[in-house]
């Protein structure tokens, strides 16, 4: 069986399986792993990261601190990460290449305020089209200088000055990232910062876990909804040790095994009450008729019958939409999946290319702005090319399991999220 995890070009041919009986282990949280490092870079002292997520994203985040002068060691399975106490100094101006990684590169741009000289942020081609304004014009508010190098609006930026605080406004509407990005350093501006926003920012539940890490170490945050967040600026982050824990976005593909092939599927590690929006995705399985059993580190989902379409908002859990798709193209009738016109900014237009994916393999769908309308089809073999989107790869390998004769190229760009997915799947014989 051919492997993904020697990089990019590698293709992945998918075998069809039934009625499967198996156990998996969820990776490590992606977005708690990028929020630790940032606070434990922060922090004053020293912070163990205990079950970090080591993928290409989290690679280019904690190179980036160690550009900005943060010490970090790896071990076995922990990170150790010397805290900052809120000003980095690399001694010289820094350009920071965060490639692909959209998480990187937002959350660091408010960071590069903390920093000693002007820091440059930019990625590739496919980050260059993806908006950073938004961010750009709160950082601005709070006191700092944005020069975009490009085109304005989009990386590459450069960033210098300081993040005075006070009040400043945002706009969420594209990116829950650029909340997070402007919450996560708040505690270190010169004065009270108080973030406020005219509607609710996309995928909203990863503010939340924005402020759950926050609390976790040492700061508090007031909030009116998702409307306003008040940060003062005499708590600052303390290290400590943190474990992340386990990532729906990642487990989603196991969970949807037994709903496209029938059987059971556990996936362990999870937290069954955690901040994660994408939880939702296992409450879309159980309104579409798979039995969803929780336990305090498990969740089971077995399917015995066939699975009836759903309408539903996945706003809050964006990273599971693509997962939801394949599930529903194999379902019976209708699904409509509602809230999701972000997804155009994600590594790729994921509205896009899961529509003309499901329609190359014979599924009916139709995509809006912000929906996709998905009507069951008989489905037929084919070539996935993800066009390097690690979720198109990963959501299209499992429909692979159902269909077969699918075959993903470009295996490889897994490795942004989840490098373990394909020895996963070839360790449970699929």
């Amino acid at each position: 069986m051919l492997r993904a995890e020697g990089g990019a070009g590698v293709n992945r041919p998918m075998k069809r399986a039934e009625n499967v009986d198996l156990r998996f282990a969820a990776p490590p949280s992606k977005s708690y792993t990028h929020r630790a490092l940032l606070i434990g870079a922060l922090a004053k002292g020293t912070t163990v990261i205990r079950n970090p997520l080591v993928s290409v994203d989290t690679a280019l985040t904690m190179r980036a601190l160690v550009e900005l002068g943060v010490a970090i060691e790896a071990g076995e399975d922990f990170l150790v990460v010397k805290g900052c106490n809120g000003k980095f100094s690399p001694g010289k101006e820094v350009v920071l290449d965060l490639e692909n990684s959209g998480t990187s590169l937002r959350l660091l741009a408010s960071a590069a305020l903390f920093c000693d000289a002007p820091v440059t942020l930019t990625g590739s081609e496919r980050m260059q089209e993806r908006p950073i304004g938004p961010l750009a014009d709160a950082l601005v508010a709070a006191g700092g200088k944005v020069t975009y190098l490009n085109r304005k609006g989009f990386p590459p930026i450069r960033v210098e000055g300081r993040f005075f605080g006070g009040e400043v406004p945002v706009d969420g509407a594209v990116s829950s990232q650029f909340v997070s990005s402007l919450l996560l350093v708040a505690p270190y501006a010169e004065q009270e910062t108080v973030i406020f926003l005219q509607q609710d920012p996309a995928s909203r539940s990863y503010v939340d876990v924005t402020i759950q890490v926050m609390e976790q170490f040492g700061v508090k945050v007031w909030r009116t909804g998702y409307r306003t967040f008040r940060v003062g600026n005499r708590a600052r982050y303390t290290g400590r040790e943190y474990t992340v824990e386990g990532d729906y976005s990642s487990a989603s593909y196991f969970l949807a095994i037994p709903a496209v092939c029938g059987g059971t599927v556990t996936v362990t590690g999870l937290n069954p009450v955690s901040t994660q929006g994408e939880r939702r995705f296992v409450s879309a399985l159980a309104a579409m008729g798979c039995t969803v059993t929780l336990d305090p580190e498990s969740i089971t989902v077995t399917r015995k019958e066939p699975l009836h379409g759903i309408t539903i908002d996945m706003s809050t859990a964006p990273d599971t939409v693509q997962t939801l798709a394949i599930v529903a193209a194999l379902a019976k009738g209708r699904t409509m999946i509602t809230g999701i016109d972000h997804l155009a900014y994600k590594e790729s237009n994921r509205l896009e290319a899961t529509a003309r994916l499901l329609k190359s393999l014979g599924a009916h769908v139709e995509v809006t702005r912000d929906s996709l309308e998905i009507v069951p089809a008989i489905l037929h073999g084919g070539t996935i090319d993800p066009q390097n989107d690690h979720r198109t790869a990963m959501s299209f390998a499992i429909l692979g399991l159902a269909v077969g004769d699918i075959t993903i190229t470009d295996a490889g760009c897994v490795n942004k999220s989840f490098p373990g997915f394909w020895e996963a799947l070839d360790k449970a014989g699929l």
